[in-house]
This record gives C-alpha cells, structure tokens and sequence, in this order.
C-alpha cells in the first residue's frame, strides 16, 4: 500500500527523525536538497508540498517566476545514513504553484510521464529499467583552470605509474596493469572492503544490490544494481552516486563518473537493461533472434534510429566522447548483437522469458538517470510503434571491421556538440504524450552548449605539446 502522510510522520517521530532532507534533481543530474526541522514538517507539508526558489537552478525558472514547490514523494523516503543525527531522505517531484501540475522541465516529472505515456500506448505497462554504474576511486585530484595555467593531476595507490614510486614503508607492488583490473582478487584489487561497505549501506536503505567487482582500468570498480521500475531505478542511481561518493570520502578516496579521466585505459559506462511488460507477460521474450520477440527488435531499431539525439542525455558531457573511442571497449559502433559487448544494444544471455531484455552499452553515468532512461524508452517505443526493424544481427567482433564494412555501420556521436545538433533535429519521438516539452528541450540544449563553449574556447596542455614550437 502507498504511504500516507500520516504513516510519514508516523516514522518520525518512532525512529526520533531529527532532519527532513528534501531533495531533488536539476537538469545536468546533480541531486540538490533543502533539509527542513522535522518538527515544522506536518500533513499539509506532506501533501501539499513546500516552496522554494527554482531561480536558482541552472535551466529552470528566471527570477520574476521562481517560486515553485517540492512536493515529498511520499513512497520514495530513505534513512540517511551519512547524517550525525537521524535524517530521512525524501525524494521530490518539482509543480507549477500556478497549476498544480508537474513541472515541464523537471527531470523526475519526465520520467513519471515516460512510464504514464507507456500505459496510454497499450503496449505494456511496465518498464524495467537496470543499470550498471562503472566509476573511479583516487588518493588524489587536482586540477586548475586560470587565466595562465591549465593542468590535471589525479593518483591512486592501483594506478601502473606507481610501480617505481618510493613509499614510506615499502612499496608493496601488487597494482593491476593498464586494462588489467577485471579482475584479480586482493591485494592487487585494493578497494575489496571500500566496495563492501558501498553495497552494505546501499542494502541498508532498502536497495536492492547484488554484487560488486573491480573492472577493467586501474582504480575502476562497479557494484551491482539490480533492476527496478524506471522512476524508481533513476531514484535508486542518485542514492547509488550519493554512496558511493560518501563512503569512498569516508575512506580518504575520491570518486568520480567521469566517463574518462585516464587517457590511456578504459572509460566508465553506464550500461543500461531494458525490457517491458504488461502484467506477468514479458514483452521482449519470442522466437526471433536470440529467443526476442518483434516487439523488441523493433525497440532496438528505435533506439538505434534515434541513437545520436539520444546521446544529448545518455553522454551529456564533452568528456563522455573521449570514452566513446575505437579501442577501450567502447560501443561506439550502432549494431546489435547477442552476448557481444562490441555492440552498442546487447543481449544479454538467459535462458527464460522472463530474462529477455536488451542492454543499451553506449550511456554513462554521467547522465541525468530520469532523463536518459525517460529517452530511452520513448526511442524504444517509437521504433515498435513504427516497427522500426535494426537489420541484421551483428555477431562477430566490431572492433575488427574491415574499414569498407566498418563504413556501413552508422555510429554515435563524435562530441557534444554533434549530440545537441542532433537532438536539436530529432525529439519528435520526444514530444508524443507530453512526456517532453519542445521548451523543456531547448533549455537543455541552451544549458549544455555552455559547456560546449567552454570546451571549445579554452587551450589545452596538449595543444601547447602539439602546436606550440610548430
């Protein structure tokens, strides 16, 4: 049964709940939040929720309009457990004062309306979304953007260019190699118990999680989310980010999802599982290929169709494209295949229905959650509701193409400025059922072509290597 606001209140005051955390998602992904004295929130807070100024937030309201309100999902209510005293986290839909509506532009507010709008189409009324976070852990970052001086440093105890450093105490020289991390047990993996911890705190707030490893690059690792509903996945991405960030800083590590802050090994994704069902039926499951129904070969041909303006928000940030390179396991080629991870829509093995789904290869986690799986799904319902079909299967190795068959199979984009161009030509597909708003999309693209510009215009360490003597 949904929670009322009474059974709310209810736990605050059994688990002596001292601190309402109210948080929310701006555009770029980045959880924000207002915590509140538990003693002022009441029924009417519950329900009707609390203002606040949205001017504030890059890509929302200008300041002649910048009340709006959080209003507490009720359902969605976890125990921090970083808080020195005892907080409970409640997740936050953003409304129009003025209408009572759900805000346009806010990204929680558009996944509701992705998995509202798949209920309208008749064809499911449930999507399972699971996704596979990969992120980095160092002893130390340090960068500076200034008028004169441009530079990044980052060190880990793991990383291969510490073989020959002199420790106090010794050197202990167990540390993977470059694309060697996936995955030796301790001690060349050094963060066995930080990830432990990780998983333990996500289990304890009530997420369900079943795994956890080193991967492939020096100082990368991954925990094991499984799936859920598509809202309640991006809500389960943000505490996921927010733990492993909290528990690694509680370590004296630092944690990034920066898809590529190491040139020279492999990029962190976030590989995301699709599949749709109505009832106890799954959708995904037939007699076509690897054991798929048309419904879900006509997913991937959406997906696939629409894949470069899908990458304004699976890979938002400039740096998403230097993980999208040939040569570091990334799936930069737009294909399909069955248990081939060099494409960029897998599928998985299993041998039930009910394990039928496809994993989209080419997200990171850098990714606003409710807005990539959101455009995920409506690109995936496109393509069934136009019986987009993707071509053949693609089961041999794509990184090994011979270039005049490499030449045929379309890829996504080379930059960002490529995806928010081709986002700008192609969010139809995104507009059907109101789930995105044409404004909602052009502040978007606004908000990312800043970063664009920044990118752009400013001179590089490598560029003073490349040209300066020339």
């Amino acid at each position: 049964m949904p929670n009322t606001a009474q059974d709310i209140l209810n736990r605050i005051e059994a688990e002596e709940i001292e601190w309402v955390d109210l948080r929310f998602t701006d555009p770029k992904g980045k959880w924000q939040h207002l915590t509140m004295v538990s003693s002022v929130i009441d029924e009417d807070a519950l329900t009707d929720g609390l203002m606040f100024d949205g001017s504030s937030i890059a890509g929302w309201k200008a300041i002649n309009e910048s009340d709006m309100i959080l209003k507490p999902d009720l359902d969605a209510a976890y125990l921090d457990p970083f808080s020195a005293t005892p907080m409970l986290i409640l997740f936050c839909d953003v409304v129009e004062p003025s209408t009572g509506e759900l805000y346009a532009r806010d990204p929680r507010s558009t996944a509701k309306r992705a998995e509202a709008y798949l209920g309208s189409t008749g064809i499911g009324d449930t999507v399972y979304v699971g996704p596979e976070a990969e992120f980095f852990m160092f002893d130390d970052v340090r960068f500076e953007n200034s008028y004169s001086t441009s530079y990044y440093r980052i060190d880990d105890i793991e990383l291969p260019t510490n073989t020959g450093r002199e420790y106090e105490g010794g050197n202990l020289a167990h540390r993977p190699r470059a694309k060697g991390g996936y995955f030796p047990v301790a001690p060349v993996d050094s963060a066995v118990d930080i990830r432990g911890e990780m998983v333990s705190t996500m289990i304890e707030m009530g997420l369900p999680c079943d795994k956890h490893h080193h991967e492939v690059a020096a100082a990368q690792h991954e925990l094991g989310l499984t799936f859920g509903t598509l809202t309640q996945t991006a809500d389960r991405m943000q505490i996921y980010k927010y733990v492993v960030h909290q528990v690694a800083h509680a370590y004296g590590k630092t944690a990034t999802f920066m898809p590529k802050p190491i040139k020279e090994d492999n990029g962190s994704g976030m590989h995301t599982h699709f599949s749709i069902w109505r009832g106890k039926e799954p959708l995904f499951a037939g007699n076509g290929y690897a054991g798929l129904s048309d419904t879900c070969l006509y997913f991937i041909g959406g997906v696939i169709k629409h894949a470069k303006a899908l990458n304004a928000f699976t890979n938002p940030s400039t740096n998403s494209y230097k993980r999208l390179v040939p040569g570091y396991e990334a799936p930069v080629l737009l294909a399909y295949s069955s248990r081939n991870r060099s494409a960029s829509c897998r599928i998985p093995y299993g041998t039930g229905a009910k394990s039928k789904r496809v994993e989209v290869r080419f997200p990171d986690a850098l990714a606003n959650p409710y807005l990539a799986y959101a455009a995920l799904l409506m690109a995936g319902l496109d393509g069934i509701q136009n019986r987009i079909h993707p071509g053949e299967a693609m089961d041999k190795n794509l990184y090994d193409l011979p270039p005049a068959e490499l030449a045929n199979v379309p890829t996504v984009c080379a930059s960002l400025r490529e995806a928010l161009e081709s986002l700008a030509a192609d969010h139809e597909f995104l507009l059907r059922g109101d789930v995105f708003s044409k404004d909602q999309i052009e502040a978007y693209i606004e908000l990312k072509y800043e970063e664009v510009a920044r990118w752009e215009m400013t001179p590089s360490p490598v560029e003073f290597d490349m040209y300066y003597s020339g």
